[in-house]
C-alpha cells in the first residue's frame, strides 16, 4: 500500500487547520507525533527482541541529546516546559552526540522539520555524518536530516549517503519519500475525514488502537 504525498505548503496549512479547526494545541500535536514515533520504535525493536516491549516500559528515553539551546528553539514555550518535565523525571540532556552514540541502542533523527533548507552549520554536519556511518539503528521523522523535503538527499556532502533504517511520516508522506529505501510508517490517526478530504489525503486503516501503520515508499506525489 502506498499513500499520496503532501507538499510542504499543504503540510504547513494542515498543521494550522488542526489547531484552528481541529481544536488541537501545539503541545498536543507534538505529543501525538512523539507517540507515533515511540510506537514505530516499539514495532522495530520488538521484532528483533520479543522482550523489548517490557524493557521499553522501564527504560524509554533515558537520555536526550540537545544540540540546540536558548532562543534558537523554534517552539520556545513548549520546549521550555519539556525541559522542566524531563529534569523533574531525571532524564538528562547530554551535549556530546559522539560520546552518547557509543552506548546508544537507537537514534531518533528529529533535528529539522519539513521546512528545512540548507546550508548546514555546525554541529549538524558532524552529527549527520555520524548518523550516516553508525551501525546503531536510526529512525528519522518526516525526512532524513539534510534531505530536502521535495528533492530528497543532497547530491554531495553531509547526508548524501544518509539512509536511515526507518522513517515515520507524520499525517502523510512527504515528496522526498520517493528516494527513501527502508521501513516506512505513517502516523496521524487524529486526522479528521474533513481535513483529509480538504488535502486529498488517503486515510490508511490503522490496526487496533495503533497510532502508526507501515506502508510502502512509492507515494503518489500531489503538489
Amino acid at each position: 500500500m502506498s499513500l499520496k504525498a503532501i507538499s510542504p505548503k499543504d503540510a504547513a496549512a494542515l498543521d494550522k487547520d488542526l489547531m484552528e479547526v481541529g481544536g488541537f494545541s501545539l503541545d498536543q500535536l507534538m505529543e501525538l507525533a512523539g507517540l507515533s514515533v515511540s510506537q514505530a520504535d516499539s514495532s522495530i525493536q520488538s521484532e528483533a527482541d520479543s522482550s523489548y516491549a517490557y524493557q521499553e516500559e522501564m527504560a524509554w528515553s533515558q537520555l536526550v541529546i540537545s544540540p540546540i539551546t536558548g532562543t534558537t528553539l523554534r517552539f520556545t514555550t513548549p520546549s521550555r516546559r519539556l525541559k522542566i518535565q524531563l529534569k523533574n523525571l531525571n532524564v538528562p540532556f547530554v551535549p556530546d552526540f559522539t560520546e552518547a552514540l557509543k552506548s546508544a541502542d537507537l537514534v531518533i533523527d528529529a533535528i529539522f522539520g519539513f521546512s528545512f533548507g540548507g546550508p548546514l552549520r555546525e554541529p549538524f554536519p558532524s552529527i549527520i555524518y555520524q548518523m550516516e556511518e553508525t551501525k546503531v539503528p536510526v529512525l528519522s521523522i518526516d525526512a532524513p536530516s539534510s534531505w530536502d523535503i521535495t528533492t530528497g538527499p543532497p547530491k554531495e556532502g553531509p547526508g548524501s549517503k544518509f539512509m536511515p533504517g526507518a522513517l515515520v511520516s507524520l499525517t502523510a508522506p512527504k515528496p522526498c519519500v520517493k528516494w527513501y529505501r527502508g521501513r516506512h510508517f505513517v502516523g496521524g490517526r487524529f486526522l479528521t475525514k474533513d481535513i483529509a478530504e480538504k488535502y486529498d489525503l488517503d486515510l490508511p486503516e490503522y490496526p487496533g488502537i495503533d497510532q502508526i501503520v507501515e506502508v510502502g515508499v512509492d507515494a503518489d506525489e500531489k503538489l
